[in-house]
């Protein structure tokens, strides 16, 4: 496993990295273009906040963490980040605070904050910025985000969703994983206190109330109470996000020293594995029914990037704390299959993030309205700090 850390740092730091450094700046207006094809072209200009927060928290963490070559490669990262901190800066809020979902080239809005999302990376933005650069207008924003996240949370759309709640309300797992690792992100900020009000709430919520003790299985849609709702969003699994979900629940056990969390979300972690993995033609699926019936989406067998690199990050952790030869056997799986699939060996740097069932590329892109500089780069950076050293059980 050990040999596999200098693999992914390699990819991460000449590869993917200068893809996005030399590709996706916009000097004209600011801010990053995401929508690029595997050659290095710009097809479209529009801007997505959260995706431009995703990828100045990326360059703002790399920037920290001291993985950098060298300190001009670090300040060079630095540069990079601040490039998206001052377009979100300038551009990104609505009047109300909220952050829009998208917006034009040069910053006009396009369409309005409805996806509370673009909140929670701005906030991790600002507060991986601030680290590098301690001006209290950064964390004045990253703060000021957090709160307005936490007080929207029971409702997050507000005046755009476009449910009628009082019919059939539920409850989406999305909003509190991400809370999870969000809290993580600005301890730096909160404080341990506040940090530990917070998980202390929302890890029950997570490996309780939407882990259904009948299958295993994570759902992504509960009652307000907790229970089951027979409906196409009551039975819908995302394997990808329950898995994604456990590795913050593993990095909320190790700093709490939890181990009996640790191994719990090792063992969640292996179910929505095992229930996701598509044994005709390799890959985990995009969308399930707990029943077995057919999903509402009609993308559920696709194969996304997000969900093979998400799962890798988990496994490698899951490794990395106990040494587990069910993680290596498994890791060796899914790496097999990513690496094959979703990296381009032609055009390298960013992968691809979208593939069919049988494996094969279903759009042509390295990055676009949902795919961004976050998941390929954090995830080889994540596997490689947990897999370094292994073989000394130094982690």
């Amino acid at each position: 496993m050990h040999s596999y850390a200098t693999l992914y740092r390699k990819e991460l730091l000449e590869e993917v990295i200068p893809f996005w450094e030399k590709y996706s700046l916009d000097y004209a207006s600011g801010g990053y273009f995401t929508c690029i094809s595997p050659e290095g072209s710009v097809y479209d200009k529009d801007k997505f906040v959260w995706l431009q927060a995703r990828q100045a928290w990326m360059f703002a963490s790399l920037s920290k963490s001291g993985t950098a070559p060298s300190k001009p490669i670090a300040d060079r990262w630095q540069e990079i980040a601040k490039h998206g901190i001052d377009f979100l800066e300038q551009y990104g809020r609505a009047p109300s605070g909220d952050w829009y979902f998208s917006l034009n080239s040069e910053g006009a809005p396009l369409v309005a904050p409805y996806n509370i999302f673009s909140d929670c990376f701005a906030a991790m933005a600002f507060g991986a910025y601030y680290k590098l650069d301690p001006n209290p207008s950064y964390k004045d924003i990253a703060l000021a985000t957090f709160e307005r996240i936490l007080a929207r949370k029971d409702n997050p759309k507000g005046p755009y969703n476009k449910t009628i709640p009082e019919t059939r309300p539920l409850q989406n797992f999305a909003l509190p994983m991400i809370l999870c690792n969000l809290a993580l992100e600005l301890e730096h900020l909160l404080g341990a206190a506040r940090v530990n009000e917070l998980v202390a709430a929302l890890v029950p919520l997570v490996m309780e109330q939407f882990y259904d003790t009948a299958t295993g299985l994570v759902l992504e849609n509960i009652s307000p109470e907790g229970t089951f709702v027979d409906s196409f969003e009551g039975r819908l699994l995302n394997p990808g996000h329950a898995i994604e979900a456990m590795w913050f629940m593993m990095n909320i056990g190790m700093r709490l020293q939890d181990s009996k969390l640790v191994e719990k979300a090792e063992a969640i972690m292996f179910k929505q594995l095992e229930n996701g993995w598509d044994s005709t033609h390799g890959g985990i699926f995009y969308f399930l029914d707990i029943k077995g019936h057919p999903p509402q989406q009609l993308e559920w067998d696709q194969k996304l990037w997000w969900v093979h690199l998400e799962t890798l990050v988990a496994l490698a952790k899951t490794y990395a704390y106990n040494q587990n030869p069910k993680a290596k056997e498994w890791f060796n799986k899914v790496h097999q299959y990513t690496w094959t699939h979703f990296r381009d060996p032609i055009n390298k740097g960013e992968w691809y993030g979208y593939l069919n069932r049988e494996g094969k590329v279903l759009l042509p892109l390295k990055g676009g309205k949902w795919k961004g500089c976050f998941h390929v780069p954090r995830a080889l950076f994540e596997i490689s700090n947990c897999l370094e050293g292994i073989e000394l059980n130094d982690y």
